[in-house]
């Protein structure tokens, strides 16, 4: 899912309501094999779209309708902390949406439930759904158990932001390219800065960092027959190399600041995130214009990010199935995503949409665009929630007390096989 949030879960909405609200038109459409909507039938889908994004869907419906008259299309904008569990509901009713915008993270719990419906079937007829057409980690991201449930919509990965102008007053005139020089630029950031500033951010409640950093020293996360590896020397070096910026005081173990303030007074000259930030920074800090940058992240054995974003699913209790895959064919095209770029500042998973000007001119953008020919998403595992909130636990204990990392990490990989059980 976009930016860092956790997404809270909300009080489950009844079945009634769900009833009035999911698919309609159960004898006016049809499965795969029946062609619902692509007949001279009218039908009607139900989308569920989440966040405040969501809200821009309707304008999309209407473009797509004028183009297929006989499909009309409701859009339901849910905030994310109402849907997993408005969804969850929908599983146990079988009603619910024709359409369903799922945050990457989502896609392995409902695939497994068996309510996402395989998209393969459609990618004949709809060419925009050929997972060829998108970045490798977003296709990742949307398939289970080797089943394609969910089409790439939106993209988002993590990079460096940097102060230009202050790492060069302490001896970079680039930003880190490696590991060691990212601890190095942080120290000596956070000696220049004295009392009350730090070198960087590292966000500890972030769940997908460490997992990050992990990946990027070449920690297999798994074993060869699927057990849990997260004590692996490779991943406690990771953990260890995360701490060490905490322990010697170069990132605030209790952020406690609005990152964007304290990106432009210097407190923190440098962090890790998505690239939301970029317009937040032009429109709060325009101060500092020409004294920041993008870098893609610095390497140990390799510089892989995190990627998230959102997909859109068809529900499997859909009686539109090839009506609802004609619109996630519209929403997959490269010019619908770039027009829903301008309006809601999500960067397209089409790969052709980058060769868009505005992508590959703006240095920003070709920035991000290179952090993501690496980029991969978390495991595709309905545990993966419950185990990322058992890490961030057992880092907690880590980064507050300077604990034993082995030890923690240790104890974290019991509680992480008891909880793929």
């Amino acid at each position: 899912m976009k930016k860092t949030v956790t997404v809270m879960t909300a009080a489950m909405l009844s079945v009634g309501l769900l009833a009035g609200c999911g698919a309609k038109n159960d004898t006016n459409g049809g499965n795969a094999s029946e062609g619902g909507g692509a007949s001279n039938e009218k039908v009607t889908l139900t989308v569920w779209g989440m966040g405040e994004e969501a809200k821009t869907l309707p304008k999309y419906a209407d473009e797509f309708t004028k183009a297929n008259p006989n499909i009309k299309v409701n859009v339901q904008a849910l905030p994310w902390d109402q849907g997993h569990d408005k969804l969850l509901t929908a599983v146990a009713s079988k009603k619910g949406p024709d359409v369903v915008q799922m945050g990457s993270s989502w896609v392995p719990e409902f695939a497994d439930a068996g309510v996402l419906a395989d998209l393969s079937p459609y990618v004949s007829q709809y060419p925009e759904l050929n997972p060829d057409n998108f970045y490798p980690g977003a296709v990742t991201a949307g398939k289970y158990n080797d089943k394609y449930v969910s089409s790439p919509w939106y993209v988002e990965t993590r990079v460096l932001f940097y102060r230009t102008d202050m790492l060069k007053n302490v001896g970079f005139d680039k930003a880190p390219a490696t590991w060691d020089e990212l601890s190095d630029a942080a120290q000596k950031l956070t000696k220049a800065g004295g009392k009350g500033k730090y070198g960087m951010s590292i966000d500890p409640k972030e769940q997908s960092l460490g997992f990050m950093f992990a990946r990027q020293n070449g920690a297999e996360w798994f074993t060869s027959d699927g057990k849990p590896n997260f004590n692996d020397p490779k991943f406690v070096e990771a953990i260890s190399y995360v701490n060490s910026f905490y322990q010697n005081g170069s990132a605030p173990k209790d952020l406690g600041l609005d990152i964007i303030p304290a990106f432009k007074e210097g407190i923190l000259p440098m962090f890790i995130s998505g690239p939301w930030m970029i317009k937040m920074i032009q429109d709060q800090a325009p101060e500092i214009k020409d004294k920041w940058a993008l870098a893609v992240l610095p390497k140990k054995e390799n510089n892989k990010s995190v990627l998230g974003g959102s997909n859109l699913s068809i529900f499997e209790y859909s009686k539109n199935k090839d009506a609802a895959a004609k619109f996630v064919a519209y929403m997959s095209k490269a010019e619908t995503q770039l027009k829903w770029m301008d309006d809601t500042s999500s960067l397209p998973a089409v790969t052709a949409a980058w060769d868009n000007d505005k992508l590959k001119n703006d240095p920003n953008y070709q920035v991000i665009g290179e952090q993501l020919k690496t980029a991969e998403p978390m495991p595709v595992l309905k545990s993966w929630a419950q185990i990322g909130d058992a890490y961030l636990k057992h880092f907690e204990v880590i980064y507050r007390s300077n604990a034993d990392v082995k030890k923690e990490m240790d104890s974290f990989n019991e509680e992480a096989a008891k909880l793929m059980k």
